[in-house]
């Protein structure tokens, strides 16, 4: 790895620590964790204190394969991924959630992710 690549890591490793001491997810209000890796996104749903995930949902479930399908951009599949796991909170009767962006920024597939997650009903 170049070390630009390794300061960039550590820049991120960072932020997520400084992120995680102020958020926590509880069983009424999970936290809401997103993933972003270069192919794919994640979404999980994470109650801190009995420390389970509640659910998980990424652009490789079956579920949302035929939906992933006509979607254009990894921007669209993001959104249908928060959209998704707003769907199955709903089931669990959540309404709302801490979101966690993981030490990303809140820009680009990150956003509609969480854009996703609030029109399919989540309050943060």
């Amino acid at each position: 790895m170049s070390i630009r690549k390794v300061k960039k890591y550590h820049s991120r490793e960072k932020r997520k620590i400084r992120i995680r001491k102020k958020i926590y997810g509880t069983t009424e209000k999970p936290r809401l964790s997103v993933y972003r890796s270069l192919k794919h996104m994640y979404a999980q749903l994470i109650d801190d204190t009995n420390h389970i995930s509640i659910a998980t949902v990424s652009t490789n479930s079956k579920a949302l394969s035929d939906a992933l399908a006509s979607a254009e951009s990894k921007v669209d599949k993001a959104k249908l991924v928060g959209k998704e796991i707003a769907r199955i909170a709903q089931e669990k009767n959540i309404s709302t959630v801490v979101f966690d962006r993981n030490g990303y920024l809140f820009h680009g597939r990150v956003k509609a992710v969480a854009d996703g997650a609030r029109e399919g009903g989540l309050q943060f």
